[in-house]
């Protein structure tokens, strides 16, 4: 009889995460229609947040970022965290180390999830085609359309990924959330150094965030489902 309530609450604990999950994707998709729909206007409320907060960033003078040259240099070393040489090295230090441990499902998933989302991401800066802000100077240099930030968009893809894999091997609900909370505030910080140094437009960064948010979740069901029916 105790075993029997034991798996029904475990199986009570998967589905209300699905749900979660599930509902997570479309909360975040909505999010990114929303925004898409509001910069593809062109004018308007998205107007004036992107332009309003990338000037409230800098000084009098647009090619000056608020703050001490320190503080400058700090977010531009942040914001190479989520460069794809960067992300690129992290994926594959990651999948080397979960085919060690045979772990051959979870490997390509991360994989397919980082592959997948960077496909969608210069997928979207073609069809899209914004330009890159102009209002402020560029502190780094860049050469891609605008939105989605891409920054934001693989952080967001290839750190919540990984951090959702390193939660699932912790024993504590606090160790769990420890790994989620760094791998959500690594995100966060490489998409507002991107606005903070001029090379996106706020509405670019909310959106990378979004939708890389969603495929990682898509991705983890995928892989979520994949081991359970492999252990089964």
């Amino acid at each position: 009889m105790r075993l029997d309530l034991k798996s029904l609450l475990e199986l009570g604990r998967r589905e209300i995460v699905a749900v979660a999950a599930f509902f997570g994707i479309a909360l975040a998709l909505l999010g990114f229609a929303e925004i898409t729909d509001e910069v593809t206007e062109g004018e308007g409320e998205a107007r004036w947040f992107d332009e309003g907060l990338l000037l409230a960033l800098r000084t009098s003078d647009p090619s000056d970022p608020i703050g001490p040259r320190w503080f400058e240099e700090t977010v531009a070393e942040i914001t190479a965290l989520g460069g794809f040489g960067v992300l690129a090295l992290v994926t594959l230090l990651v999948i080397g180390y979960l085919l060690l441990q045979q772990k051959w499902t979870t490997a390509a998933m991360v994989l397919v999830a980082t592959l997948g989302g960077t496909a969608i991401s210069e997928g979207l800066k073609v069809g899209f085609s914004r330009p890159r802000p102009d209002l402020v100077a560029h502190v780094v240099d860049v050469t891609s359309m605008s939105f989605p930030s891409g920054h934001a968009m693989l952080s967001a893809v290839t750190y919540l990924t990984i951090g959702a894999l390193l939660a699932r091997t912790q024993d504590t609900v606090r160790e769990r959330g420890y790994v989620l909370g760094a791998a959500i505030l690594l995100t966060l910080l490489i998409g507002l150094s991107r606005i903070y140094l001029g090379v996106h437009w706020p509405t670019d960064v909310l959106a990378g965030w979004c939708l890389g948010a969603a495929w990682a979740l898509a991705c983890w069901i995928v892989a979520t489902l994949l081991m359970r029916e492999r252990a089964a």
